[in-house]
């Protein structure tokens, strides 16, 4: 119903800047919440923020709280994460995933393939 493209990782120096970019395709009206996890090797896939589809409304975990934020383009079905005052643990692949209104909601259904996020001292 949903698909979900992540693109914009790479390799950056500790304290700078990247965004990522979450592109929709498919029936993107059905997008209830939009959400970025990240997974590094050998650690759980951790919760990094959410956004409602509809109303904007963000949510952050603690350890990226002030750093990261969550915003949409909704001409573009696009959702992009701006992370700011990286650090070498922010490193990991990052994955963008919704939610579909009336399809196992709650449940994170669709996922993107993932991007790479690396952090250097």
């Amino acid at each position: 119903q949903v698909q979900l493209v992540e693109s914009g990782g790479g390799l950056v120096q500790a304290g700078g800047s990247l965004r990522l970019s979450c592109a929709a395709s498919g029936r993107t009206f059905s997008i209830g919440r939009m959400a970025w996890f990240r997974q590094a090797p050998g650690k759980e896939r951790e919760l990094v923020g959410t956004l409602s589809w509809s109303t904007g409304n963000t949510y952050y975990a603690e350890s990226v709280k002030g750093r990261f934020a969550i915003s949409r383009d909704n001409a573009k079905n696009t959702v992009y994460l701006q992370m700011n005052s990286l650090k070498p643990e922010d490193t990991a692949v990052y994955y963008c995933a919704a939610t579909i209104r009336c399809f196992r909601e709650g449940a994170f259904a669709s996922w993107g393939q993932g991007t790479q996020v690396t952090v250097s001292p």
